[in-house]
């Protein structure tokens, strides 16, 4: 998933490259000896315009999958593959996401675990009653205990005993394990909102996956189209050589051009495949069940929040912040509980039963016992477990706060990153047009005999970077927005206002 990110992320760069090596004021002689240049139209030369500017640096979108935890890319596989094509949603897809992510899934069992360690430290603070049933056969030689009884035989029994006994115990004052199930309840609390925010975690790498092979699939459809223009380019330049009008290395230079699309379509087709399985891996499907994409996720613009009222949105909502500061009272009084092993503990035991040599002939007996324990001699125990505890404290009061401003600069992160991908989906689109009408004017001048085919080489060229380029931008603006769904901590409940609906003003 991440080489399939920075691949998408870096056509932006690669469209530059490519252009500043792009030979736009290459000359080349045209038909009947003339000679004409590339950057002689003046759509040709407004595209070489907004092409300088794009390579200036730009915004830079590095959307999160998630989480760095790989867990999160993969599933539960649920079902069976069915020879159909199944028509897959976006909703779909998060649904399944949210039902079979395997990192959901590890995160619901982590709150299981918090929750069973919860109860065995409340079992602490309880009484505890076991019970007993035994029959006991003995026979005893009083000669091997040193007693003689003149005219006694020291062999006694065999007899037996018949015992049915239960047994309480109890801890009447014990401050350590009242701390230590009052940090085990934090620590299950944190395991819940860490559940949560997990939900937050797989609705943006599920969606990321999705918006990836939406943008396949537009590469794709930019690469056919270029596939028909340099098929155009390609029957020119033949009927041209074949009238005498245009030298082979024209038809060369076309048939360069087209095989050159051919190659970039199956290497894209072969990209969205596997981008589709990456997808099928995040949400639970069978990996050779074929599927299609049936959402598409137009520009819209959003209206994006003041960051700081942002932020203090995000601190209420945030479950993984919720979370830390659970955590962070599960450290204190873990910490505190370090402290308190020192204190006298106060507990009870009994056991009352009915004892006799058969049922039928037996009597009640019970014993009961108070204690009062205390540590005389355990000073280095004790002062190890406080240092302990108080350096796990400060690491997890530290990590809050780094949290927070981690929080705040996610907030403030995706809005610049949807401003400015916004305002490079409108150039880019700008220049998509300018591409195309630099195209129409070369091969107009080259089917008019004025020019060769290394203009319409070129325009072709500069004509799929610029498609390359924008379709880069939607899917760059489109993250961006989840990204801050996700900043804000409404991805699992919000998304949809963020990628189809709700709180736009306008698209294209």
């Amino acid at each position: 998933m991440l080489k399939n990110k920075k691949r998408a992320l870096g056509c932006a760069g690669a469209f530059v490259l490519a252009t500043m090596c792009l030979p736009m004021s290459a000359q080349g002689p045209g038909p009947g000896g003339q000679s004409s240049s590339s950057s002689s139209s003046g759509a040709i030369g407004a595209v070489t315009a907004v092409q300088q500017q794009l390579s200036q640096p730009g915004p830079s979108v590095t959307p999160s999958t998630g989480s760095t935890d790989p867990n999160y890319k993969g599933s539960i596989v649920q079902g069976k593959a069915t020879a159909d094509v199944m028509g897959l949603t976006l909703d779909d897809a998060m649904q399944r996401g949210l039902r079979n992510n395997l990192g959901l899934v590890l995160q619901t069992s982590n709150e299981k675990s918090a929750s069973g360690q919860r109860l065995q430290q409340l079992q602490a603070l309880l009484p505890t009653v076991t019970g007993q049933a035994s029959i006991e056969v003995e026979q005893v030689n009083l000669a091997a205990y040193g007693l003689k009884f003149p005219g006694l035989n020291p062999i006694i029994g065999p007899f037996q005993v018949v015992d049915f006994r239960a047994y309480l115990t109890q801890n009447l004052v014990n401050v350590q394990s009242i701390q230590n199930y009052l940090s085990a309840r934090h620590n299950f609390e944190a395991a819940k909102l860490t559940a949560q925010d997990a939900r937050d975690l797989v609705v943006l790498t599920v969606g990321n996956a999705y918006l990836l092979c939406i943008a396949d699939e537009a590469r794709i459809a930019a690469v056919k189209a270029e596939m028909d223009e340099s098929k155009l380019s390609l029957d020119q330049a033949t009927a041209a050589h074949d009238a005498g009008t245009s030298p082979r290395l024209d038809v060369l230079r076309a048939q360069v051009d087209y095989q050159n699309e051919q190659q970039q379509l199956i290497s894209t087709a072969n990209q969205l495949e596997k981008d589709k399985l990456a997808l099928a891996r995040t949400i639970g499907l069978p990996l050779d069940q074929k599927f299609e994409l049936t959402d598409t996720t137009p520009f819209q613009i959003l209206e994006t929040p003041d960051a700081e009222a942002a932020f203090q949105q995000a601190l209420k909502q945030r479950k993984d912040l919720a979370a830390a500061a659970e955590s962070l009272k599960a450290a204190e009084g873990a910490k505190k509980a370090a402290f308190d092993e020192q204190l006298p503990v106060a507990s009870f035991s009994g056991d009352f039963g009915d004892q006799g040599e058969t049922a039928g002939h037996s009597h009640g007996t019970y014993s009961a016992t108070g204690a009062i324990t205390a540590p005389i001699l355990q000073i280095a125990k004790t002062h190890g477990d406080e240092d302990v505890a108080a350096a796990q404290y400060d690491q997890t009061k530290a990590k809050l706060s780094d949290q927070i401003q981690q929080v705040n600069a996610d907030v403030r992160d995706a809005i610049l990153d949807i401003q400015s991908s916004a305002k490079l989906v409108d150039a880019t689109k700008s220049n998509v047009d300018l591409a195309k009408e630099a195209l129409d004017e070369a091969q107009q001048r080259f089917h008019a005999g004025v020019a060769d085919t290394l203009p319409v080489s070129q325009a072709l060229a500069a004509d799929e970077q610029a498609n390359d380029q924008y379709i880069s931008a939607l899917y760059q603006h489109n993250v961006a927005k989840l990204s801050l769904a996700r900043a804000l901590g409404v991805a699992s409940t919000n998304y949809k206002d963020y990628l189809v609906q709700g709180t736009t003003t306008g698209g294209k």
